[in-house]
């Protein structure tokens, strides 16, 4: 097997590649021009111009729904500045970070450290007062005189994680610093975001708002058929391609990353069946692909109820063909106590329900039982091939001891200890 494998590889370089250069439809990759989002750009550049003359710019905040072009706008025009400012001796320094990102910003110490170290200050990841954090922040931006425009993007995750205090902080932080002056750029996918935060808040933040709507099918195959020029050699793309990967992400809200992402991974298909051309049968492969993945992304990211409400409907789904809403709260309850949780409110479990049913996990259909009133019927939304891997991460989620697939004898035990003790469908207070 050893030297079949490395037959593999040596046969494997010796086969000219689909892609030119792969890394231009990938999500980081900045493109020198923009398309569809000159009235965006001007905006932005607009609101950052006094940075040229050292003078601070009003905070900017940005939402609009995923791959709309948000963060590669901002970054590109960023850089266009800084690029002038350099010519000019201007000290202008962007800092970009990502608030999703563990381990960098899911708690208010990392996410100042972080800034830190942008400006050449060595922190522990734990230890010191949070205030000395700031203090060390604040002194590594006041060193000399200068313009900072501090990006923070999914800034919404960071307020989720650790509340709007830390944004009241950093948009305040002028008022302590002599030299240097800061801007911020939040950017945001939760249309709503702003709405939730403090007042005091919302007034230092959103000083100037801008929202990106979706693309329509037009542009995005527009934007596709210039990155696949670029991303592919010549004669590569099959007849239909663009037009189909336009219309896939087109139907998702207008998602640019998700139309580059599904064209990129039809790409990597056709070339592992060793196609010469990227073909729409590979975009049919790659859309199931990355839908499998991302239902696996936004598991892993749930809360711990979330966790406990799928693993009750992991569980009745395995024994029942028929699973109702008070039967999951059942089992959820006794989930909870196995994984030493404070249950929620039956009508909590329900809205959880229902958002697990927009997201595509399960299938929750309304139906009467007569005197047992209205429940919701509720059936796996997930592909057979990825109950297993989806369970492994909620029972290691939840801390509950496993190592047993669903077919064995022991979990058939197991399956059985968090069986509902009513057997009747009970009632769904929706």
């Amino acid at each position: 097997m050893t030297q079949e494998i490395t037959t593999f590889f040596r046969e494997y370089l010796k086969t000219e590649s689909l892609f030119s250069d792969k890394k231009i439809l990938q999500s980081n990759y900045i493109p020198e021009a923009i398309q569809h989002r000159d009235e965006q750009i001007q905006t932005i550049a607009k609101i950052l111009a006094p940075a040229l003359r050292t003078e601070r710019p009003s905070n900017l905040f940005i939402y609009g729904k995923t791959g709309t072009g948000k963060t590669v706008t901002v970054r590109n025009t960023i850089l266009q500045m800084t690029e002038v400012a350099k010519e000019q001796g201007v000290p202008i320094r962007a800092c970009y970070l990502n608030c999703k990102l563990k381990r960098v910003a899911d708690t208010e110490y990392r996410l100042i450290a972080e800034l830190a170290r942008m400006f050449g200050k060595a922190l522990p990841a734990t230890g010191l007062p949070t205030d000395e954090v700031y203090s060390t922040f604040f002194r590594a931006l006041d060193e000399r005189p200068q313009i900072v425009i501090l990006v923070l993007d999914e800034i919404d995750q960071l307020v989720k994680k650790v509340g709007d205090e830390i944004i009241y902080n950093l948009t305040r932080v002028n008022a302590d610093l002599k030299q240097a002056q800061v801007c911020i750029i939040g950017i945001s996918n939760d249309l709503i975001f702003s709405n939730t935060l403090d007042p005091r808040v919302k007034s230092s933040l959103s000083e100037e708002e801008l929202i990106f709507p979706p693309y329509n099918a037009s542009q995005l195959q527009q934007i596709l058929e210039n990155r696949s020029r670029l991303a592919f050699r010549d004669g590569t793309i099959g007849e239909g391609v663009i037009a189909k990967c336009a219309a896939y992400a087109a139907r998702e809200h207008g998602d640019a990353r998700r139309a580059l992402e599904l064209l990129r991974v039809a790409g990597e298909v056709a070339e592992r069946e060793t196609s010469l051309t990227v073909n729409i049968e590979h975009i049919d492969s790659a859309e199931e692909k990355i839908e499998r993945d991302r239902i696996v992304d936004v598991i892993e990211t749930q809360p711990k109820q979330f966790h406990a409400t799928l693993h009750a409907v992991l569980l009745l789904s395995h024994k029942r063909t028929n699973v109702f809403t008070g039967d999951v709260y059942e089992v959820y309850k006794k989930v909870c106590t196995a994984s030493g949780q404070r249950p929620l409110t039956q009508r909590r479990i329900s809205d959880i329900i229902a958002e697990m049913d927009m997201l595509g996990i399960i299938n929750a259909k309304v139906i009467s039982k007569g005197r047992f009133g209205r429940m919701r019927e509720i059936t796996l939304g997930l592909p057979e091939s990825l109950q297993e891997r989806v369970r492994a991460i909620v029972v290691a989620a939840l801390g509950l001891e496993d190592g047993v697939s669903l077919s064995d004898a022991v979990a058939q035990e197991k399956l059985e200890a968090f069986e509902p003790s009513v057997t009747p469908p009970t009632q769904d207070n929706e």
